[in-house]
């Protein structure tokens, strides 16, 4: 899939499309075979369980707030204009523990299954079903832990 050219405005996702992934908003910005990048908010006191990606490299770039960080093993913590590099097959898990609303720009690279697995996803309640499903989208989550501080 070639992508083309063009802006994708703020608080717009490309075809006007936005998902809800268990309490987190993620709207698309860019998509194409190469990469694929999503503006998520991270709603207080939500987070993405220990998961990795074995065959997509994941980054995320803080716009404002902190994420409390599991990469590789290691608690870590962000703040605004940092750069979390994850390459594929590296575990991680992301929390926001700080009291407030956060926002980040993520992309993966390849795209692979990514896009298709937040459409199937979008607004399941079910924590067990997500990881379930989101196997067959060549996400692998791993046992939860206390969330990272």
């Amino acid at each position: 899939m070639q992508e083309a050219s063009g802006i994708t405005r703020t608080q717009m996702g490309l075809d006007g499309v936005s998902w809800n992934i268990l309490g987190q908003v993620y709207v698309p910005k860019q998509v194409t075979d190469d990469s694929f990048a999503w503006h998520a908010t991270f709603p207080e006191e939500t987070f993405v369980p220990p998961h990795m990606h074995p065959k997509q490299d994941e980054y995320i770039f803080v716009l404002d707030g902190h994420i409390d960080l599991l990469l590789a093993g290691k608690r870590q913590q962000t703040g605004a204009g940092d750069l979390v590099r994850m390459p594929r097959g590296i575990p991680h898990a992301f929390f926001n523990n700080s009291g407030k609303p956060v926002t980040a720009l993520f992309w993966a690279a390849p795209t692979g299954r990514l896009l298709d697995l937040y459409r199937r996803i979008h607004n399941m309640s079910n924590p067990a079903e997500v990881v379930r499903v989101a196997r067959d989208y060549d996400v692998v989550f791993y046992p939860p832990v206390s969330s990272a501080a």
